[in-house]
């Protein structure tokens, strides 16, 4: 982005809150087009749980840039084939199978809630045990405290390697190239999306012609090699919506996760 506006970019992690203080700031900064967030999924969750008073009204969106299906990680000698054996036992033993990959209402436990409800499983037939992310939940789940983790499979990339992990599917609409034993929910007969993802946005009084000069460059640096080589390296998935397109998106996801909270009695 410098490169596109040929002056310095300067990062400010704003944390807190789960995502709130920052997407706070951001969204009730000068619409000046000298502050611009990231915008994360916490925008279509934080205001349902109360965290804070911000949605994705609250900003202009630039465009989008990055998706990441939750997976389905199991330990390599797990019992289970793929996720429909999976889901079939914990119908079947309520209680017993366990999943964790976040806190309590964060977007990898409505990942399991979604595809439970889905499945027509009981969403309190797989408990969830909050975790300070996916990494604390990846080691639970190598020591036998938990038996599930749906985080996304990037997450769990070095145990996945490792071969103590085992990814027995994956939450997007496409198999994720660099875990082609993982098969998506869908071909499993489950049809149920669901993931992290990334963003930018302007606060909402932003003047249009700005709006539409950083969808431009951003549009740029998504394109450019140097990105692409870094999201492939790194595992993370590219996904580009433009800024109407990102709007909407936003809103869908808002509409989609507040009602999947209210009924999964996460709110």
């Amino acid at each position: 982005m410098e490169k596109e506006f040929g002056q310095p970019v300067n990062v400010v992690n704003r944390t807190g809150g789960g995502g709130a203080v920052g997407h706070v700031a951001g969204s009730t900064a000068e619409p000046d087009g000298y502050t611009f967030t990231i915008v994360t999924v916490e925008i279509a969750m934080m205001h349902w749980m109360g965290l804070a008073d911000v949605g994705p009204k609250g900003f202009a969106a630039i465009g989008q840039v990055n998706f990441d299906p939750a997976g389905i990680q199991v330990k390599t000698d797990a019992p289970w084939k793929g996720a429909k054996e999976l889901l079939d036992d914990v119908k079947a033993n309520p209680g017993k199978i366990k999943a964790s990959g976040t806190g309590k209402g964060g977007i990898w436990d409505l990942a399991r809630a979604g595809m439970l409800k889905t499945a027509g499983v009981p969403v309190t037939a797989m408990p969830w045990v909050p975790s300070e992310g996916s990494a604390p939940a990846l080691q639970e789940l190598i020591s036998g405290g938990i038996q599930v983790v749906t985080a996304s499979l990037p997450e769990g990339a070095s145990l996945i390697e490792a071969k103590k992990v085992r990814a027995m599917g994956v939450m997007g609409e496409a198999k994720d190239a660099k875990y082609p034993e993982a098969p998506t929910l869908k071909e499993q007969g489950i049809d149920w999306v669901m993931g992290s993802w990334r963003g930018f946005g302007l606060p909402k009084n932003t003047k249009p012609e700005i709006v539409a000069f950083f969808e431009k460059s951003l549009q740029k640096v998504y394109d450019s090699e140097g990105y692409k080589d870094f999201m492939t390296k790194n595992g993370f998935g590219m996904k580009w919506r433009n800024a109407k397109e990102y709007a909407a998106f936003m809103d869908e996801q808002d509409d989609t996760l507040g009602k999947l909270m209210k009924e999964t009695g996460l709110i």
